[in-house]
């Protein structure tokens, strides 16, 4: 068994590599822009969404209860569409600083449970292979599998999911190789 204070370099390391490394993919490689796409007549419907006063929160329309899914009417409504949900932030420019810190925060806790899980299952002193396998597993279970969800119950274009699956695998690979590198002896 390794103590998480012997791993506290891998956890750090490793969420700054993978920082970096979702920095460059979504930023410098061309693969993500053609995640999101444009409004159709755009202005329009910014008008009437602020019109009607969105605060932040996820909305989904068209909207009813358990029991009124089922209506005639509600029924309609979904035929005659659209359908979808639609995520409102709060006004203004994108807080990029506070996504990130946000986001580096994330890679710690994924991290974190990587050095529980690996130094509870991985003796000191083994193999690299073995080490790279196990906290590979988990850092892909949180970087890379929970975004199918998305694809699942979010409407996400199926594309984009297997993209972010994708992006999780070398997060995973990435964290993976920082904590076989640097495994205590």
């Amino acid at each position: 068994m390794v103590s998480l204070t012997a791993l506290w370099l891998p956890i750090v390391l490793s969420s700054i590599i993978v920082l970096v490394a979702s920095s460059i993919m979504h930023m410098l490689l061309p693969y993500h822009r053609s995640d999101y796409r444009q409004l159709p007549e755009e202005d329009k419907l910014l008008a009437a969404l602020r019109a009607a006063s969105l605060q932040r929160g996820l909305y989904v329309f068209p909207y009813g209860t358990h029991k009124e899914m089922k209506s005639p009417a509600m029924i309609e409504k979904y035929k005659q569409g659209p359908v979808g949900m639609l995520t409102v932030f709060p006004s203004g420019p994108p807080a990029m600083p506070k996504f990130l810190g946000l986001w580096f925060a994330f890679t710690l806790i994924v991290g974190f449970f990587v050095a529980y899980l690996t130094g509870r299952t991985v003796a000191p002193g083994a193999n690299y292979l073995v080490v790279f396998r196990v906290a590979g597993t988990a850092a892909f279970l949180a970087y890379g599998l929970g975004n199918l969800s998305n694809g699942i119950w979010k409407g996400q274009p199926w594309g984009m999911t297997l993209k972010e699956v994708i992006d999780g695998l070398v997060f995973g690979l990435l964290t993976a190789g920082t904590f076989g590198w640097l495994w205590p002896h």
